[in-house]
């Protein structure tokens, strides 16, 4: 007895949905195809309703089945490969929708930076707090106590590392100096960026705030810059 068409035949109706009529009856609910409109996991969600609705349609007809051949044994083994696999495709496509949600990146990958400052500014590593400030978290960077200083002695180097929690090309690094200044470096990273294995080129702090609200020379402005690669 063939069961194995009708079965995989309405287990694909049934995942089947009018992908163009439904998005666009989710549309005029209020959902968007935006990062934060929800769309993406509603329609991951409805797959999954719909997957688990071919599973139900498939068992049903099995079970109803009284006696089973050998090769209808291995048909409906193989049909109920094909349904695992799909439901295993659908539980991944909405893990990820969620995600993307949410904006959380499941790598989480680290940036290690290497920052330049005059060397009369600080002494340690822990006179100073480094930062990364996103449109979605503020984090404090692991900031190592060994400071280099470059080979022309004017300057030192402040190390450290933070992790990229979220996905966002807004990422901003600020350097405190207690009573000294804060400086403002923005990350030229997309938002999921990918390993490098070589730092990137030198950049010039975006912005500079005086703490005590004297001018910041270009001199100053000069002396502080940033270079960074993805871990």
């Amino acid at each position: 007895m063939n069961i194995s068409s009708p079965i995989l035949t309405g287990a694909g109706r049934a995942a089947e949905l009018p992908g163009d009529s439904v998005t666009s009856l989710l549309r005029t609910m209020g959902f968007s195809d935006g990062p934060d409109g929800g769309l993406g996991i509603v329609m991951s969600a409805l797959a999954g309703v719909a997957a688990a609705l071919a599973v139900a349609i498939m068992l049903s007809v099995y079970f109803r089945i009284g006696h089973r051949s050998r090769q209808d044994l291995v048909k409906h083994g193989l049909a109920a490969s094909a349904v695992l696999v799909l439901l295993a495709f659908v539980i991944s496509d909405m893990r990820q929708a969620a995600l993307a949600y949410l904006g959380l990146n499941p790598a989480k990958p680290a940036v290690e930076f290497e920052i330049r400052l005059p060397q009369a500014t600080l002494t340690t590593a822990a006179d100073t707090q480094v930062e990364l400030l996103t449109d979605r978290n503020q984090k404090l960077a692991k900031v190592q106590e060994a400071l280099a200083s470059t080979a022309d002695g004017h300057s030192i180097l402040l190390r450290g590392t933070v992790t990229l929690d979220y996905r966002t090309t807004e990422r901003m690094i600020v350097l405190n100096l207690p009573g000294r200044a804060q400086s403002m470096f923005r990350l030229r990273l997309p938002a999921s960026p990918s390993h490098s294995d070589q730092f990137g080129p030198w950049h010039l702090a975006d912005d500079i705030v005086s703490v005590n609200g004297g001018p910041v020379t270009t001199e100053i402005h000069d002396a502080f810059a940033i270079r960074y690669r993805v871990l």
